[in-house]
């Protein structure tokens, strides 16, 4: 999509495509993804011999990369990203990452009913499509549960809470009237194609309800009550999603000196908010102003859309390049009510954009708006849409394999510095939106405490021993002013993906220091940050220390 120049492909560009090809064969939902055509319908093989497969393909191209010529700095950081995801690939395959993979947000147990929000539904072949896949999710399905069965066999199970907690989120699926069924029963679906819909539907929705029993009468009464992964899966967990290695204590360390710091920033604000006031009191202040509250999911969506449009029009006229197919960001309600905020990328073509979604909980009506802007600029612009965008956009310089590329750190870091640099730009200048962004800064510090805290079995910072799990709600209820259904899921989603929720916080304190680092090369506090945003974002999203690398060569 790019308008400059090409790049010729380089040999380790070609080996990189190819790689991206294999994956689409391993990984057949990412062609919904990227809006590519082929396999449709067609899952990932969860079963054991489908992840042995695909670390054995990892395995092969590793001994590639290593032999493929290097002819620029662009296929050095093809190859450093080859190398880092792939010896990750099989150290986490080796480690048994697989046979436990069960969390409430990042696992098969979801993304195989997620698929279906990005499948498109507009032509007789799109629900063709449709009723392939929804046939095909039992299958999906029992391959998943081989793998969870082996970790049972190896004493390796997931903990105990997350088998609790993904086999409600299943019996939701299960339901007759779920949202396997509202799918069959879309207006917009062939009416000849009503029978295959249905019936895949069921066969979906009863294959939910077994993976439900599965989780509650088998998996749950073999795993460990301990949340806690430990220091070894953890430190490779964080490695994968930071892309570099850091120092578990020293960032847990780190994580309370800036909570405590989040705490003094915000009772600053709170003050300007209603002054004498304490945070509490200026929340409640907040939320008593109907003047800053939205009633309805079309409420909430209209106006993150204008929020939207107004960063998109206005950024790209002063701070940013934002080109034309970037531009268009779609703001929708989640078909889900699990709660959390997400970003979809665009397909290749643009032809889908991308789009910011929200997972409103059931039973939740009621937005708060100074709470949610900088969560626009997150999911948004300057967060993860102009990151996301530029990669699929940049086609010229990036092969299809690092526009794909994804890493944790990088991504959720850029828009937790996104958020600052609104603060920054005047977009939060209004002490309640501040006290919103503040309100998030400091739970994702109070998270990587939590997180590393719990996972590491660490010393509590009031000194009254060791966490666990059941500390994690408390400690964030004190610290966050939120929905507390909204805080139980993230809490739950802590404890099972270790190691993901602090690559926010931390992604965003590498970012601010290599920034800094890149200041002083280029001039001091003089320099064009707009460059150093464009050059950053041109490299796509690679690990952190591979674009450290890139932009200052250490």
């Amino acid at each position: 999509m790019s308008d400059s120049t090409s790049r010729t492909p380089s040999p380790m560009d070609q080996l990189a495509d190819a790689w991206l090809v294999e994956m689409l064969e391993h990984s057949p939902e990412l062609h919904v993804e990227l809006g590519r055509p082929g396999r449709e319908g067609d899952y990932t093989d969860f079963s054991p011999e489908g992840a042995e497969a695909r670390a054995d393909a990892a395995r092969r191209v590793i001994d590639r990369v290593r032999t493929t010529e290097v002819r620029d700095q662009t296929d050095e950081i093809t190859r450093d990203e080859l190398l880092r995801t792939l010896d990750l690939e099989v150290e986490g395959h080796e480690a048994g990452f697989w046979r436990r993979d069960l969390n409430v947000i990042a696992s098969p147990a979801q993304s195989v009913r997620e698929i279906f929000d990005l499948m498109p539904n507009e032509t007789e072949a799109d629900w063709e499509h449709i009723a392939k896949r929804l046939a095909n999710v039992p299958t999906a399905l029992d391959g998943y549960v081989a793998s969870l069965r082996a970790g049972i066999a190896a004493h390796d199970a997931p903990a105990v809470r997350q088998a609790w907690e993904v086999a409600e989120q299943a019996r939701a699926h299960a339901d007759p009237d779920g949202f396997f069924a509202v799918l069959a029963a879309n207006p917009a679906a062939p009416s000849g194609l009503r029978p295959d819909l249905e019936r895949g539907a069921r066969a979906a929705a009863e294959a939910y309800g077994e993976l439900a029993a599965f989780l509650s009468d088998e998996l749950a009464p073999a795993a460990p009550t301990d949340d806690a992964v430990g220091r070894e899966r953890y430190a490779l967990a964080s490695r994968g999603f930071v892309g570099v290695e850091i120092d578990l204590d020293e960032t847990y360390a780190w994580g309370v000196e800036e909570l405590a710091r989040m705490v003094a920033e915000q009772e600053a604000v709170a003050d300007q908010v209603f002054p004498g006031a304490s945070v509490l009191e200026a929340v409640a202040y907040l939320e008593a102003d109907e003047g800053r509250r939205l009633h309805g999911t079309d409420a909430l969506r209209e106006w993150m859309q204008a929020a939207s449009d107004r960063a998109v029009r206005e950024l790209g006229a002063t701070h940013f390049d934002i080109p034309d197919p970037l531009r268009a960001l779609e703001c929708r309600i989640a078909p889900t009510q699990e709660g959390g905020i997400y970003y979809t990328g665009p397909t290749e073509d643009f032809s889908r954009p991308g789009r910011m979604w929200w997972s409103v909980p059931e039973g939740v009506t009621d937005f708060d708006t100074w709470r949610e802007l900088t969560t626009v600029y997150h999911e948004g612009v300057p967060g993860h849409h102009l990151q996301v965008g530029l990669a699929t956009y940049n086609s010229a310089e990036l092969n299809g394999w690092r526009r794909l590329n994804w890493n944790s750190g990088h991504g959720e870091g850029w828009a937790l510095y996104a958020e600052r640099l609104m603060a920054d730009l005047g977009y939060l200048d209004d002490p309640a939106d501040r006290l919103g962004m503040l309100d998030g800064q400091r739970m994702r510090a109070a998270r990587v405490v939590v997180d590393l805290g719990v996972h590491l079995g660490l010393s509590k910072p009031d000194g009254s021993g060791r966490w666990t799990g059941d500390d994690a709600l408390p400690f964030m209820l004190e610290n966050v002013n939120m929905d507390e259904a909204f805080l139980r899921f993230e809490v739950n989603r802590y404890l099972g993906w270790p190691g993901q929720a602090p690559s926010y916080k931390v992604g965003q304190r590498l970012w601010e220091q290599l920034r800094d680092d890149w200041v002083a090369v280029h001039g001091g506090p003089g320099a064009d940050l707009k460059e150093f945003h464009r050059q950053a974002l041109a490299v796509g999203s690679v690990g952190l220390g591979t674009l450290r690398r890139s932009l200052l060569g250490a």
